[in-house]
């Protein structure tokens, strides 16, 4: 390898130090309370200052954090949506918006921190926005997905779609924490691997779409 290989390969371990301290510190910690400091020492650097010289601020750091995850989500998706065919149910689209969330953590290995990183980056509007637009330019079968339900549920209200949406989402992050955490800490729980949890999590998001709707006056307008 040339001297400019060895360079490169050398950068390359240095930010991959770095956004895996980084990760593990954000989920444990918050983003917030973490400095760049805190970072490079995790990350075995000399340097305190090598955060910043390789991501810039703390939102592009998540950036990165949020966009190697977001990547690796997307190519599971599509694969999960080629293999599935024509969705005949609810129940079938619910298992793959789920799956390639869950199949990506049990790649990971344990301990893994990914869950709790997204977690506390969704608590924060500003960097939950910028974690989802890393999903949005990688993926556009998420788009695929979201038409799948509009054929299975047409007569939803938009507000209920809306409001169904979030609540979907916040089972999944917050179910996957509860996991990683079990698994990371070798605790007893039910569900004590990623394709159970996966099970339940399709199980429970396909009653969430397909549980009636009461309607309150107004509700007609908004469809």
């Amino acid at each position: 390898m040339s001297g400019r290989g060895v360079r490169e390969a050398q950068v390359e371990a240095t930010r991959a130090a770095i956004l895996d301290a980084a990760e593990r510190l954000f989920a444990e910690h918050g983003v917030h309370t973490v400095s760049n400091r805190q970072i490079s020492i995790a990350a075995g650097q000399g340097n305190t200052a090598a955060v910043g010289y390789h991501f810039g601020t703390k939102t592009d750091l998540v950036r990165a954090i949020a966009g190697r995850h977001a990547k690796a989500i997307a190519e599971i998706r599509d694969r999960v949506l080629a293999e599935a065919g024509n969705f005949t149910c609810v129940r079938d689209w619910a298992a793959c918006t789920v799956r390639p969330v869950t199949e990506h953590m049990a790649a990971l290995g344990s301990p893994s921190w990914f869950a709790r990183f997204n977690a506390q980056v969704s608590a924060d509007p500003a960097l939950f926005e910028v974690m989802m637009n890393e999903d949005d330019l990688v993926s556009a079968s998420r788009e695929q997905l979201r038409n799948v339900l509009d054929r299975f549920l047409p007569d939803l209200p938009h507000q209920v779609t809306a409001v169904r949406v979030l609540m979907a989402r916040h089972l999944i992050v917050q179910m996957c924490v509860e996991t990683e955490r079990a698994l990371a800490e070798g605790s007893a729980t039910a569900r004590l691997n990623w394709e159970d949890t996966a099970s339940d999590l399709a199980d429970a998001i396909t009653a969430l779409w397909e549980a009636p709707v009461t309607r309150r006056p107004g509700d007609a307008a908004s469809k």
